[in-house]
């Protein structure tokens, strides 16, 4: 049975969170979130809260064996960008690019 889970329009570049994801792509669930918990990037924390949630939802569905369901696809999209601008010298402007990032995951217990 297969469980997923979504993280939408987080304020993460998806180009490094990408890096993290593709650590725990094809893992066990508790390897996953041993490796995740070491890891000094910021985006490792919400990959690993999005982690539990899918197992969470796991449960709901009725999954007996918690601890056999591995990480099937785990995918990182780009949001929309903000953008901002800072003022420069001689009345110029540059321009911000702040990137979201939409993260996906699915669990399954059977390989």
């Amino acid at each position: 049975m297969e469980s997923s889970a979504k993280l939408t329009s987080v304020r993460l570049s998806p180009r490094k969170t990408r890096l993290v994801v593709d650590l725990v792509r094809g893992k066990v669930i508790q390897e996953a979130l041993n490796t995740l918990r070491f890891l000094p990037q910021p985006s490792a924390k919400l990959v690993s809260k999005l982690l539990q949630s899918a197992v969470a939802n796991a449960e709901q569905k009725g999954v007996s064996d918690v601890d056999a369901l591995y990480v099937k696809t785990i995918y990182v999209d780009g949001g929309s960008v903000l953008k901002r601008f800072l003022p420069r010298a001689m009345g110029r402007a540059s321009k911000i690019r702040k990137p979201t990032s939409h993260i996906s995951v699915t669990l399954s217990d059977s390989k």
